[in-house]
């Protein structure tokens, strides 16, 4: 995605064009991840609407819904449209970060005859999640991950195999992706269900918002917790796509039970990154008032093409991020983007089903 905004920090903005086809939840497009592969494409295509720093949070302006009452963390309760532009649904009822449980992680193998220390032992809790898409040793990886969700843009995780513990969230991609085959699919093989994949992003589900409102009942009657669409950037500000969407939500008496957001920052300072991340998402849930998924986050500059930070600022962000994330009651889940790590996906956290990258090992110990 593109543009500015919280999410996306006025500073470097994100362009989720650059990572635009990402997965599409139809087989025909690639998985968001594996747009991702493609960045050196994709960038070309998406880079004209990045702007500053951050990335693909949102920032929203407008009024606030009144609060409903919440559920857990994990199991959101349906709630009516809020006010102007959210949808009511479960309240700010913070959901406390569940309790981290570590799990030991077998001693790396000598290479040298020296011994080797034992890795970290792999932490897991109820709010860490990751973006997965398929790769050479993937259900390996995940469950040598610690996630305790993953999600793959898509209703289904066919080549991926769900570790023990950890929940399977499916997502209704786009429009075309809104069938009843694919609906049903998602009602059995997920708890919760996540919304369209940026709806304002022209190489993403491209939707307008009265198609977005128009397909929504379907996704309600699932009866699943439902989450709003994750728009690339500008979700905390009045008039965005995002905005509009809650807005009409509210007006239909639509159901929106908690939002989902994406962020990438394009400063690769960790304070001034922690610090616009939190920003975005505290002016996202004061406006809407209800828990917030963040389905996507990491550091890449889209200000001028793609440029990552390096592996040690990755992780000092992505350990520096979950520990402010921790605090906040109302963040209920993240996911990291995302599992792989290629030459082009250099924010990914594992090279293979048993090597983690910097990045990885930074996740894997994060709660």
């Amino acid at each position: 995605m593109r543009g500015t905004g919280p999410g996306r920090a006025d500073t470097g903005t994100v362009t989720r064009g650059a990572h635009a086809d990402r997965r599409g939840g139809l087989r025909s497009r690639i998985p968001i991840g594996a747009k991702r592969l493609l960045w050196p494409l994709a960038v070309a295509a998406v880079v004209v609407v990045l702007v500053t720093g951050v990335v693909v949070a949102v920032q929203p302006t407008g009024p606030v819904p009144a609060p409903v009452a919440t559920q857990a963390a994990d199991a959101l309760a349906p709630t009516n449209p809020a006010p102007s532009p959210p949808t009511a649904t479960p309240p700010a009822a913070t959901a406390s970060p569940a309790g981290a449980t570590p799990t030991p992680t077998p001693a790396a193998k000598p290479t040298t005859g020296r011994p080797v220390a034992p890795a970290a032992a792999v932490v897991t809790s109820k709010r860490k999640g990751v973006g997965v898409w398929t790769f050479d040793g993937v259900s390996q990886a995940l469950a040598n991950s610690g996630a305790s969700w993953y999600y793959t843009w898509d209703v289904a995780h066919q080549g991926v195999a769900s570790p023990k513990g950890a929940e399977f969230v499916p997502m209704i991609w786009g429009a075309k992706s809104v069938t009843a085959s694919n609906l049903q699919q998602a009602k059995k093989n997920g708890r919760q269900l996540l919304g369209f994949n940026e709806p304002d992003m022209g190489g993403q589900a491209n939707m307008t918002v009265e198609q977005a409102l128009e397909l929504w009942p379907q996704l309600e009657a699932t009866g699943l917790p439902l989450g709003s669409p994750a728009v690339a950037w500008g979700g905390d500000r009045t008039g965005e796509w995002l905005d509009r969407f809650m807005t009409g939500a509210k007006q239909r008496g639509y159901r929106v039970d908690f939002m989902a957001l994406h962020w990438y920052g394009g400063d690769f300072t960790t304070a001034n990154a922690v610090n616009q991340l939190r920003s975005y998402l505290q002016a996202v849930h004061d406006r809407y008032r209800l828990p917030i998924w963040l389905t996507e986050f990491a550091l890449i500059d889209f200000s001028n093409g793609v440029a990552f930070p390096t592996q040690a600022q990755q992780a000092a962000f992505l350990t520096a991020a979950t520990r402010m994330l921790g605090g906040l009651s109302w963040l209920h889940r993240y996911a990291w983007f995302g599992l792989p790590a290629t030459d082009k996906d250099q924010t990914g956290l594992f090279r293979t089903g048993s090597t983690a990258t910097a990045v990885g090992r930074a996740y894997q110990a994060a709660r």
